[in-house]
Parts: structure tokens; C-alpha cells; sequence
């Protein structure tokens, strides 16, 4: 049967100063009445029921998933001591869910994604199930094709095709790239045999278990003890004790990079439209602009204002004259402004507040 686990444990920092260490982005709005964690559940629950859905997020975050999402049984909301990047996450999700259900299909996908429209989205995971069900060894991915040389999401190259299911095409992946520079980028994209990395992923838990095992047997140990634990009394103490000791690695890093060299992965053509929602000017993406290139959700008076994105409380009136291509954010006790091509660099912020004693502020 087919599983999600859905990864929410990230801290957003790009997203700061809406974002902040007691509230991360999946758990806020940017369009809509639903939450991002909560539109990712929404997405996938037409297919699957909540009994099978998974959320690993961190451990102060588990009040406030289960008051997002009171349709989840509570021991499907795991919360990690700290975080350790995707592999120990998507490992320790894999052998939980293989523990409940051996013959499972696992979905894994970020709880901070932007995906239109949702039916298209519900096609290709009924495509990658079924391709999960036919290639049961193989680790199976989304692919985006590209609409721009972006230098801020991975690569995956496609080779061979693998076939055709609901109309969703499928290949064999030849090379998993990290983030490129500029140029590189343009070539990617000029190629047309590139697309973005989506970070979503479907696979049988024994398949990427036993993938992380031969890649990375610290991490899958570590895991699997905590796993056999789990729903135990032994379970908090196993948990806390020994998931700090993984590895801290992503699973790009840990196993897709080398399974797709050894023609392991499958990259879907993903039949929807999708954005990380990874920094700021996601919402330019995401939402109109006005007369002069302007994304505003907030109280703003603008004269000679043009290209920014400017977001604000409502009870608080932003005034701005003569700037263009910033991005202006005010929340709560805190005022962001910033060149917008400096956008992925926000965090670093967030680091110098922490750094120089000033922790209340993130």
C-alpha cells in the first residue's frame, strides 16, 4: 500500500523574519487558508489515508503538527531530537514504515512545496507507484524541466526512457548535479536532457534501506536500532540517545548520486507546475504583481517603487519612495531589507542575530 512521509523539519531561514525558530515556514501561510505542511498533506490524501501518512519534523515542532494536522494518528508524527539532514530522516521513515507494512510503497516529498495542479501532481504519484510496483529495485524520482538556468536547485540528467504509466514518461537517470554555477546552469538548460531535482521521491523501503546499508552502513545501524524501538517504551530514550550519532548528510549525497551512476534511479517528467518555495521571491512566482513589478501582501504606500517584493503586517503601514529590487519584509519585532539577488543569503542573517547574542530575534 502506498505510504507519505512527509519531511518538516526544516527551519526556514530564508524565509525569516516571517519565519522564525518557534514557527518555521511549513507551518505559515503565503496564499490561501491552508498552511504549506497543511497543503502537503491535502495533496496526497485523495490517495492516501491518514492512517499511512508520516510527518517527521523536530521535536518542538510535534504540538504544533498535531494541532495542524488532528487527522493523523499521533505516533505518525515523529518527532527528531535534531536534526540530521535527509538521509538519517528519510531512513529512519523507511524503517518505520517497513517495520508497520513490509510490502509498502513509500512517497517522500518536503512539506514546503508549491505544486499546480494538485490532479496532475495525484497522476504522476499513481505513475510512480506503479513504476514502484514494476521496478521494485529501482529509487524513483520527480524531475521538473527547467524554465530558467536556475543556479539554486540541483540537476538531474536523463538517459534511456523506461516507459509510460497514466501518460507520465519515465527515464533512467545518468547523473544526479549539485547546484551549478551560472554557466553551467545555461548549458543544462540549453541541453534539454536536464531537470531541476524536485526532492521528491517514491521507492519500497527495502530498496532504499538496503541502498543507504551499502552506502552508508553507520547511518542505516543507527536507524534500524531506532526503528526496532519504536513504539516500545524503550522508544523516546533509543531515539534521543542514538539519532544524534548519524551522519549528517543529505540523501543526494548519501545514496542518489551514486544509485543513479550505477543506473539505479528513475527521474518521472512531472506533468505539474512546481516551486520550492525555498526564499522570498517564491511569492513573485506565485502571485501577481502590480502596475510597476511590485509582489505586495502588505499595507503599502509606494511612489516611484518598482520590482520588490514587500510583505508586511497589516496593522502596520510600509512607506517607500524611490528603491527598486529589494525585498522589504516587516513581522512582528523585525524588519528585513535586502537586494533581491542577494535572496539565498537572508539565513546568513539569521546567523550573524544568533552569533552576536541577539537569539530572540530568529
Amino acid at each position: 500500500m502506498l505510504h507519505a512521509m512527509i519531511m518538516a523539519g526544516g527551519g526556514g531561514t530564508r524565509f525569516w523574519p516571517r519565519s522564525r525558530a518557534k514557527r518555521p515556514k511549513q507551518f505559515l501561510t503565503f496564499s490561501g487558508d491552508r498552511t504549506l505542511l497543511q497543503g502537503t498533506v491535502d495533496r496526497v490524501a485523495a490517495q492516501v489515508p491518514p492512517e499511512r501518512t508520516w510527518v517527521v519534523t523536530g521535536e518542538a515542532y510535534v504540538a504544533e503538527t498535531r494541532a495542524q494536522l488532528p487527522e493523523l494518528p499521533a505516533a505518525n508524527i515523529i518527532g527528531e531530537p535534531e536534526g540530521r539532514d535527509t538521509a538519517p530522516c528519510v531512513g529512519l521513515g523507511a524503517a518505520i514504515i517497513g517495520k508497520a507494512d513490509p510490502d509498502a510503497t513509500i512517497a517522500v516529498m518536503p512539506a514546503d512545496h508549491a505544486i499546480e495542479p494538485v490532479q496532475e501532481f495525484r497522476r504522476a504519484l499513481h505513475a510512480a507507484e506503479q513504476f514502484a510496483h514494476d521496478f521494485p529495485d529501482k529509487l524513483i524520482t520527480f524531475g521538473i524541466r527547467p524554465t530558467f538556468p536556475s543556479t539554486g536547485y540541483g540537476y538531474i540528467r536523463r538517459g534511456e526512457p523506461a516507459g509510460t504509466r497514466q501518460g507520465v514518461n519515465a527515464s533512467h537517470v545518468i547523473e544526479f548535479a549539485e547546484k551549478p554555477k551560472a554557466e553551467v546552469a545555461e548549458q543544462y538548460v540549453a541541453g534539454g536532457n536536464y531537470d531541476w531535482n524536485s526532492g521528491i521521491f517514491v521507492w519500497k523501503p527495502r530498496t532504499i534501506l538496503g541502498e543507504l546499508h551499502a552506502r552508508k552502513p553507520e547511518i542505516h545501524a543507527v536507524v534500524c536500532k531506532i526503528a526496532n524501538a519504536w513504539g516500545t517504551p524503550q522508544w523516546q530514550d533509543t531515539f534521543r540517545t542514538h539519532y544524534k550519532t548519524a551522519e549528517k548528510k543529505s540523501i543526494d549525497f548519501a545514496v542518489m548520486q551514486d544509485a543513479a551512476k550505477e543506473g539505479k534511479v528513475l527521474v518521472l517528467n512531472a506533468p505539474y507546475s512546481w516551486d520550492d518555495v525555498g526564499s522570498w521571491l517564491a511569492l513573485e512566482r506565485g502571485n501577481p504583481q502590480d502596475a510597476d513589478g511590485n509582489t505586495v501582501q502588505a499595507n503599502h504606500c509606494g511612489i516611484s517603487t518598482t520590482n520588490c517584493v514587500i510583505v508586511g503586517d497589516p496593522s502596520r503601514v510600509i512607506g517607500t519612495y524611490g528603491v527598486s529590487n529589494l525585498l522589504i519584509v516587516q513581522d512582528g519585532n523585525a524588519i528585513l531589507v535586502a537586494d533581491r539577488k542577494f535572496e539565498d543569503k537572508v539565513k546568513e542573517i539569521v546567523d550573524k542575530l544568533k552569533n552576536t547574542g541577539r537569539g530572540e530575534y530568529t
